[in-house]
């Protein structure tokens, strides 16, 4: 009997929620702002939550936006559809995330929202029904003019990584730095366009940036990277400056500065020489016969290697002789496999030794700019060796 009686009194009210008469309490949509610290600026992000609470059975649905007069718009993920208990009754939630950004200062308004329902009645018909939700109005202040480029972020993380470490290269070696920046509530096209690195003694190679974007329910989170080749021209070491930029926090309502600070490119570590020990003096003493001859062997032999295929002109000839110097080989060796670090670091040495004349050193410069350049496609070792080992050295060294 008790359960007849609760039947017959929901009955009136399963049949009514199933009818053409749609309540006003059965159905509800509403668009609120998420509050801010402070009225928004222009390119500011503005969050938007549009919600939905449905008490009848939904067949089909769409959302109608408006046209977003005045603003730039992100949805925020897909809809989402829950749900809740509300008053003693199951309730379907619909919610949608959504973020504008102010094109212009003043009063704004955002359009009402449509959401477009298939609703059953008591026949199991379907019928369209359309719910609108309210006009929305924003107060929106201009940008502040002495900030140069406008970065308004909800917040920013900045990171300075290098691929090995800057001061710790090998000879002719170069470093790939890479900045990395996560700005939660910015667009891509809102970063600061990527730095000039600079350096008074380094060549570097910028690569193209890269921009990249992640929808969140607090908003897109833009990750840029900055990336360089950085080696020095020197045989020691180079000073990269400095850099810096401006953005404003959304949320302390305050410009703020980000400045990475300078960095050290070295080869190795520098450390000073040693003094040099002193050695006892002795007296000389000629070798016999026997060290004399092989010592003539040897010399005949080297003239003879040295000489192949050459003619001698007055003195100058004589400096021609490398047959048995270890760098020149070294070189050479360096050149016939191939391996462009070692040919690097073998020319290096072997002008370090000789001194630095202004042919070595702009075959030097050609080389890093074939072999560090992008595009580009890498020097010759073979032509490089033979065009080094013919280029005069500065001072008295060997020439071939």
């Amino acid at each position: 009997m008790r359960w007849l009686l609760l039947c017959l009194m929901l009955w009136p009210v399963s049949a009514l929620a199933q009818s053409k008469t749609v309540l006003p309490s059965e159905l509800s949509l509403s668009v609120r702002v998420e509050e801010g610290a402070g009225t928004p600026f222009t390119r500011e992000m503005v969050l938007l939550t549009i919600r939905g609470l449905y008490r009848r059975h939904i067949t089909r649905e769409s959302l109608i936006q408006p046209d977003f007069d005045g603003f730039s718009w992100s949805q925020l993920g897909p809809d989402s559809w829950t749900e809740e208990r509300i008053g003693g009754r199951t309730v379907k939630v619909f919610t949608r995330r959504m973020a504008v950004y102010p094109d212009r200062a003043g009063t704004l308004t955002i359009g009402p929202f449509t959401h477009v329902l298939t609703l059953t009645d008591e026949g199991d018909d379907w019928f369209e029904h359309r719910i609108q939700s309210d006009p929305l109005t924003i107060e929106v202040a201009p940008a502040p003019q002495d900030q140069g480029w406008w970065f308004p972020v909800r917040r920013l993380e900045v990171s300075d990584q290098w691929s090995n470490a800057p001061d710790q290269l090998k000879p002719g070696e170069g470093v790939l730095r890479v900045v990395r920046i996560e700005a939660l509530g910015a667009t891509p096209e809102m970063i600061p366009p990527m730095p000039e690195l600079t350096s008074p003694s380094a060549m570097i190679f910028p690569h193209p940036e890269k921009r990249l974007v992640e929808l969140t329910p607090q908003g897109p989170v833009t990750y840029a990277f900055w990336r360089w080749t950085i080696r020095p021209t020197n045989d020691t070491s180079t000073i990269v400056e400095p850099l810096s930029f401006t953005y404003f926090d959304t949320v302390r309502r305050a410009a703020q500065e980000v400045t990475i600070s300078a960095q050290r490119v070295a080869y190795g570590a520098v450390t000073a020489e040693p003094a040099p020990v002193p050695q006892q003096v002795t007296a000389a003493v000629l070798p016999g016969w026997p060290v004399a001859l092989v010592a003539g062997l040897v010399f005949a032999f080297g003239t003879g290697l040295g000489m192949w295929g050459r003619r001698l002109i007055g003195f100058r000839a004589l400096r021609r002789f490398t047959a048995l110097d270890p760098l020149a080989w070294r070189v050479r060796r360096m050149a016939w496999a191939g391996d462009t670090p070692g040919l690097r670091r073998a020319a290096t040495a072997l002008m370090r030794r000789d001194g630095a004349s202004q042919a070595r050193a702009d075959l030097i410069r050609e080389f890093d700019r074939a072999w560090f350049a992008p595009g580009r496609p890498g020097p010759d070792p073979v032509s490089f060796a033979r065009r080094f080992l013919r280029a005069a050295p500065s001072t008295g060294g060997h020439m071939t």
